[in-house]
């Protein structure tokens, strides 16, 4: 054997090596997480007040707690983790984590590469601007105005049709902040967020024209997790049959999110 395929042997081993590396992860199916005792579901950590880091640097909100709650009643551990909304479907299928438990739409293209739970809330695309702004719903946006949006949502679309220049932000916390400084012109987000933020941050906002459209919200898992994803879509049927779902959505909303409105 030449010094050349010697050496292309050793490389190519190498590169398997490096490749094997990068599939392993902790993400795993019903059995190793149970094995291990705990499940991690991901989350952005900027869309308060579903999941955000609160002033103490925790992570919080009403994703968070409805992980929890799974987590508990599959009698494991519930270890919840962030990173940009537009990579999440990339990170669960490398084997990152366990699932997706962070506001996730279901939508005809995410489900050609990941499966869905059962809804755990419905909620709608919704337009806010400034109080002093003359649009008033979506045929008021033109080409003239910038609309903020979270990169890798559902939101982007919606803008594009409407011809305005899409300013792509990594998370809510952003795309509110840039709002309320004026750098934009309006906003499109889930409603719940706007008027929740509206309220607690104070924003001079207001939502202009009706829902863009429903959403159902559903936890996301690796194509073939179906042991994963039944666990799940029964811890979530009876958090909601014995009141616990509704506890945790009053705390938050006020109201129950788990019928469409």
């Amino acid at each position: 054997m030449s010094f050349v395929k010697k050496s292309f042997g050793v490389v190519f081993v190498l590169l398997l090596m490096v490749g094997m590396t990068a599939c392993s992860s902790e993400g795993g199916t019903y059995d190793e997480v149970m094995e291990r005792g705990y499940i991690e579901f991901s989350m952005s950590g900027g869309y308060p007040p579903f999941n955000y880091y609160n002033d103490d640097g925790e992570l919080v909100g009403f994703d968070v707690e409805i992980a929890e709650e799974v987590a508990n009643r599959l009698n494991v551990e519930s270890k919840p983790v962030t990173a940009p909304f537009d990579g999440l479907i990339f990170g669960l299928q490398t084997g990152d984590f366990d699932g997706i438990l962070g506001s996730m739409a279901i939508t005809e293209d995410r489900k050609e590469n990941v499966s869905f739970s059962n809804p755990y809330y419905y909620s709608g695309a919704q337009i806010f601007v400034r109080e002093d702004s003359d649009i008033n719903g979506i045929d008021d946006i033109t080409d003239s105005h910038q609309v903020a949006v979270v990169i890798g949502t559902t939101f982007e679309d919606v803008v594009a049709e409407t011809g305005a220049e899409i300013v792509p932000l990594e998370d809510d916390a952003e795309v509110l902040r840039q709002l309320d400084s004026g750098d934009v012109d309006a906003i499109v987000t889930d409603y719940l967020v706007g008027i929740i933020n509206i309220e607690e941050q104070g924003f001079d906002f207001r939502p202009a024209g009706e829902f863009l459209y429903t959403e159902e919200m559903a936890v996301a898992f690796r194509q073939g997790d179906d042991e994963l994803v039944k666990a799940v879509n029964q811890a979530l049927e009876d958090m909601m049959e014995d009141g616990t779902y509704k506890e945790i959505s009053n705390s938050y909303f006020g109201t129950d999110i788990s019928e469409p409105r």
